[in-house]
């Protein structure tokens, strides 16, 4: 008896259980990278279990090799494990981490065989080099919840500058995990061609009292996307959380900035840490030839904001393309506002542009609210929602002057309607990919605006934002010149 086999488990129903679901390589590589990660594969049964295969997905072409049982190799054939016990595996990736045509990232799955069942254990290693902000501290929320964040300059050699005055490096991407934040009394100036790849949850919060000035160029943008650069993510929104900037200063500007793929593209916003709102405080935002597409929530969010903008595309998002709550003070010049958002099973019903100045009984200022030779576009018949309240202190200011919008709303009120056109369809180059330049010479209603504050618009605005000189007696509205 005390010589018999053990039996082998043979059920179509037999699965392994293992210690992780992905094996992650995070080293920063600084020469030739190799490293090494091990993960466990666990029987559970009391019978012993036959892996008829381990294998990669790439096959022999994959960087990453195993050990199996003391033996490297990349193809593995019945390999038994005992009953109630496991075995560690060993991962290796090798990669040249200087070499520019090595991929950013580097993705390949282990595949598991047993009785018939296939089971994925994902392997993921950072393929080149780059900066990698990782939190140090975290907030804790009251119900348990936590937001980890770093500062900005604990990675010291991210950036240059001394003391609070800080210029990220642009040599190579930088990744970041929970918050990056620019904190009270810091400015953080961020050049043209820098890249942020963004990991679950993480973002960019200017802090109350700090200031970021994001200054990108024509071909030479600064990115803002999400760590997972497969195809089958390139149009996935959600992937990381948000630009977040408080108030306290009115330095903040974002130019040539392309933002794709959060939860909230740039939320500028009042705060309060005592339950009372700092209306003296200064907050400003100017934000120009920027691109916000493909959010989960909001494009661009502003809470009791003073906001500038012009030569801005703002696309494909699940609720508001724009996001005015609690008043403030804003302008946008030649931007194009178009939500044909269509991720999901349920169709959004909320319009793309919201303006609101109060919530309950407090009604906050709405000094001015203008947009000018703009587009206000969308799958619903109705893309704006006007919600203001007037009371004894604040009368609002809102006016749309010779703009193209897609509304059901009435636009008798010329006092707050200049000129406006509605009606017939924008056809764009191609929705799908955030590209809302207009097809040339399919939408004469967009053009030929020669109203008097159309061509003051214009005057501020010479440029469209692929630099193309604007007609400056036939005004064209919208974000491109065409």
């Amino acid at each position: 008896m005390s010589c018999k086999k053990d039996k082998i488990k043979t059920d179509s129903d037999a699965k392994l259980t293992f210690s992780t679901d992905t094996v992650f390589f995070d080293t920063v590589f600084t020469t030739l990278g190799s490293s090494t990660r091990n993960f466990r594969v666990i029987n559970p049964y009391s019978n012993k279990l036959k892996i008829s295969s381990i294998r990669f997905e790439s096959g022999n072409s994959s960087q990453f090799i195993v050990n199996v049982d003391g033996a490297q190799g990349k193809d593995f054939k019945d390999i038994e494990i005992a009953a109630k016990d496991s075995m560690y595996i060993f991962v290796q990736v090798n990669v040249n981490p200087q070499n520019p045509n090595t991929p950013f990232i580097i993705r390949d799955k282990l595949i598991f065989e047993i009785n018939g069942n296939t089971q994925i254990v994902n392997l993921e290693a950072w393929g080149q080099n780059a900066y990698y902000h990782r939190p140090t501290s975290a907030i804790k929320f009251k119900d348990g919840t936590y937001l980890s964040y770093s500062i900005i300059g604990e990675l010291s050699n991210a950036v240059t500058g001394s003391g609070n005055n800080f210029t990220l490096k642009t040599d190579k991407p930088h990744v970041v995990f929970g918050y990056l934040v620019v904190d009270s009394a810091q400015k953080l100036m961020v050049p043209a061609g820098a890249k942020f790849f963004m990991s679950y949850k993480a973002g960019l919060w200017v802090y109350s009292d700090g200031e970021i000035k994001i200054k990108g160029a024509l071909g030479n943008e600064v990115t803002f996307n999400s760590t997972r650069t497969e195809p089958e993510f390139y149009n996935e929104p959600g992937q990381w959380d948000r630009i977040w900037i408080n108030e306290g200063s009115t330095g903040n500007e974002i130019d040539y900035a392309i933002i794709k793929n959060g939860f909230v593209g740039v939320q500028a916003e009042l705060t309060s840490n005592t339950g009372t709102l700092t209306l003296s405080k200064p907050r400003k935002l100017k934000i120009t030839n920027t691109q916000i597409h493909n959010m989960s929530l909001w494009g661009l969010y502003s809470f009791a904001y003073n906001i500038y903008g012009y030569n801005n595309v703002i696309s494909n998002c699940k609720d508001n393309g724009l996001n005015i709550s609690f008043g403030g003070n804003y302008t946008f010049l030649h931007c194009t506002f178009a939500n044909y958002f269509d991720k999901g099973d349920k169709p959004r019903t909320t319009p793309n542009i919201n303006i609101n100045n109060y919530y309950e009984d407090l009604v906050l200022p709405m000094d001015s609210c203008y947009f000018g030779n703009c587009i206000i576009d969308g799958k619903l018949d109705n893309e704006i929602n006007i919600d203001l309240k007037t009371n004894t202190s604040y009368t609002p200011s809102l006016q749309f002057s010779n703009s193209w919008l897609k509304t059901t709303i009435n636009l008798s009120d010329v006092s707050r309607f200049i000129e406006v056109k509605t009606g017939n369809t924008i056809t764009y180059i191609a929705k799908e990919s955030f590209n809302f330049k207009p097809q040339t010479g399919q939408n004469n209603f967009l053009k030929n605006f020669t109203g008097s504050k159309a061509l003051l618009d214009v005057i501020k605005v010479p440029q469209d934002l692929l630099g193309t000189n604007r007609n400056s007696s036939l005004v064209t509205v919208g974000a491109y010149e065409f």
